[in-house]
């Protein structure tokens, strides 16, 4: 029987030291091509500069023109996601029948299992037109239709992971704010939210990584312009639809254009990883606060 319960014990070492290697196999890829690209470009230029042209004649590599289209991208769509997202999330736990609950809680999460591409086509194809009407003047590849499906994508991200923390909050809180005569909406956002508070705060900071990271729905709907701009109305690129650009075969491989990929992959990386380390960092410290 021991010898039974080692076999798992080293399986289970095994799958989760393939996790940790592959991270470090990423991290190890990004590091050794950045490096080799930075050879040949200054730091300097690569974190001030506001023009991103590697692919041009007159070339420069400044990464913030897709920092600033993947932040307004991602922006657009937590400002869609994040009141939806948490009036779902407490409708679900305060108001809807534990029923409809079930039912509507597995809908939501589809959303999630939806191929991005398919939100990138209804982007282009039926919001945009729909938000031409009232502003004539919209462009045909923009920031504002690719934020605002991308903000339907993360909805679940939000709803789903902020009822979790609603309904893990002791229902004795619940209790003793209805004992007081409180309803059901001063419970809600005077009770319940704030003893909920960690959960959602993780939720948000993940459906803005899930939003950072997202690469098909701005690839088709948000256009391939770089251009360090804050107006949702004209094409942006982002850095994963700049990587999908390149890694499509825009630049031969191993020359100094295609190493652009890898400083910018590695920029995403730490953006990614900084709001992961503070989701985490927030859930840790609320777990102590109560513990």
């Amino acid at each position: 029987m021991r010898i039974k319960e080692k076999i798992i014990e080293n399986i289970l070492k095994l799958c989760a030291s393939i996790t940790i290697f592959t991270t470090i196999g990423i991290i190890a890829v990004l590091l050794f091509e950045s490096i080799s690209f930075f050879k040949n470009v200054s730091i300097f230029e690569f974190l001030t500069d506001t023009q991103w042209t590697p692919l041009f004649s007159e070339k420069h590599f400044g990464i913030l023109a897709l920092v600033s289209g993947t932040f307004l991208t991602a922006a657009i769509a937590i400002a869609v996601a994040l009141p939806i997202g948490l009036t779902i999330a407490i409708y679900l736990n305060m108001y809807a029948p534990k029923s409809f609950r079930k039912i509507l809680k597995p809908f939501l999460e589809i959303l999630a299992a939806i191929p991005t591409v398919v939100y990138g086509f209804f982007a282009l194809t039926i919001v945009t037109p729909f938000l031409q009407s009232i502003y004539p003047d919209l462009e045909t590849f923009n920031s504002l239709s690719a934020g605002i499906v991308m903000g339907i994508m993360i909805i679940p991200f939000i709803s789903s992971l902020s009822e979790d923390a609603l309904y893990a909050v002791p229902k004795a809180l619940k209790e003793a704010s209805f004992g007081m005569g409180a309803t059901k909406f001063q419970t809600a956002f005077k009770v319940m939210i704030p003893a909920a508070s960690s959960g959602i705060i993780v939720s948000i900071i993940l459906a803005i990584s899930r939003a950072i990271g997202e690469t098909m729905i701005v690839a088709i709907a948000a256009g391939q312009q770089a251009q360090f701009t804050l107006d949702p109305t004209i094409p942006v690129q982002t850095i994963t639809s700049y990587i999908v650009q390149v890694s499509s075969g825009d630049a031969p491989q191993g020359s100094l254009e295609y190493k652009t990929i890898f400083a910018a992959g590695l920029t995403l990386f730490l953006f990614t990883f900084i709001l992961n380390s503070i989701s985490f960092w927030i859930k840790k410290k609320y777990q102590e606060k109560y513990e």
